[in-house]
């Protein structure tokens, strides 16, 4: 059992024959929600643009996980995973959309492309996602939850296309919250907005990897990181998933629309 299941106090089995989807299961919080919500019971579609790592994950949790290729800009991809999740399930509980991409550079130096690369995956995919996980749950109840950031919250340098886009997702989910509370119906939609992860995606960016040639490591890269702003700490994976289980739980079942901050302060 995972330190994160122990967390719980014993309450182990929350989400019991609940079926979940989650995007970019292969690694960082993707895969840190996909292992909990198995943990909890759950039947967890972990589906992933990256075959290798989803299969891995799946394979890592057990006959509780089913993988699944999925890029979440090809709405092809969505049909063909939903086809094969309603045949097996009848319907969906839970949808977990986590995957994202990033890119770091001035605006003047934002290739116009690369702004509709970040868009594409982190927008238009919960936008995607969203819809066909609405039309899969039954009326009587499920939970979305789209992982959005604290950079949609507080403007840095440099993150024109990331921040944007995170800013989109908040506004995207509180407005789907909205059509379903209006209509009465128990279809709960929250994001979680993390500060600063040690996920995979902060290879990507040229100055951590300009950090991690300095100090070492990726772990070095993130303790220089820390030192520039005191009172700022890296968070693991599995703290944003605890908060993904809160919100998909029943515990949260009067909490919709909601966009919870998980950044130890940082945009104070």
């Amino acid at each position: 059992m995972s330190t994160s299941a122990r967390s719980l106090e014993g309450r182990i089995g929350i989400l019991e024959g609940r079926s979940a989807l989650v995007t970019g299961a292969a690694s960082g919080i993707g895969a840190a929600a996909a292992r909990l919500l198995a943990e909890q019971g759950a039947v967890v579609w972990c589906a992933d643009r990256d075959e290798e790592g989803t299969q891995k994950i799946a394979e890592e949790i057990g006959e509780s996980a089913v993988p699944c290729r999925l890029d979440v800009t090809v709405e092809a991809d969505w049909e063909s995973v939903f086809e094969r999740l309603i045949s097996a399930h009848g319907h969906l509980d839970i949808a977990v959309h986590a995957a994202g991409i990033a890119f770091a550079a001035a605006t003047v130096n934002t290739p116009f492309a690369e702004w509709r690369r970040v868009m594409a995956v982190n927008l238009d995919g919960v936008f995607l996602g969203t819809r066909h996980a609405l039309r899969a749950m039954p009326e009587t109840g499920g939970a979305i939850v789209n992982v959005s950031s604290a950079a949609g919250f507080k403007a840095s340098a440099g993150a024109c296309a990331y921040s944007a886009s995170k800013a989109a997702v908040c506004m995207f989910s509180r407005t789907v919250a909205k059509e379903y509370r209006d209509r009465g119906v128990p279809i709960r939609v929250n994001t979680v907005c993390p500060g600063g992860v040690k996920t995979p995606l902060w290879s990507s960016m040229p100055f951590f990897q300009d950090l991690v040639k300095k100090t070492g490591s990726d772990e070095g890269a993130y303790k220089a990181l820390e030192a520039q702003d005191p009172g700022t700490r890296f968070a693991e994976p599995e703290e944003i998933a605890r908060a993904i289980l809160y919100l998909v739980s029943d515990d949260a079942r009067f909490v919709t629309g909601h966009d919870l901050v998980i950044d130890g302060g940082f945009i104070l």
